[in-house]
């Protein structure tokens, strides 16, 4: 099956144009492609392996990436209770001698 078949029937499916339903899979595939992105790199700083291992394996057109970004990487567990960790954009303090 060619391209431009999976492009018809999607057209077909949707009620748009070939070129329209091309035209929509690349924009979703940007749309993923940035979210995905933006969520590994923070799962990376934050040193998770599992939540990068599971946003690098799924594929949620965004919506597991962008509840990590906002939700879940701000919670922290600590003596079985469930925190939200208020993230400080100030300069750290120096220590002093």
């Amino acid at each position: 099956m060619a391209y431009e078949d999976i492009y018809t029937i999607l057209g077909e499916y949707l009620n748009i144009s070939p070129g329209a339903a091309l035209t929509l899979v690349m924009i979703l595939s940007v749309w993923t492609l940035v979210w995905k992105g933006l969520a590994l790199w923070k799962a990376s700083k934050k040193n998770s392996i599992p939540w990068f291992v599971i946003i690098l394996i799924l594929n949620t057109i965004g919506i597991l990436e962008i509840l990590y970004i906002f939700i879940f990487s701000k919670m922290k567990l600590g003596k079985g209770k469930l925190k939200i960790k208020k993230e400080s954009h100030s300069k750290p303090k120096k220590k002093k001698k």
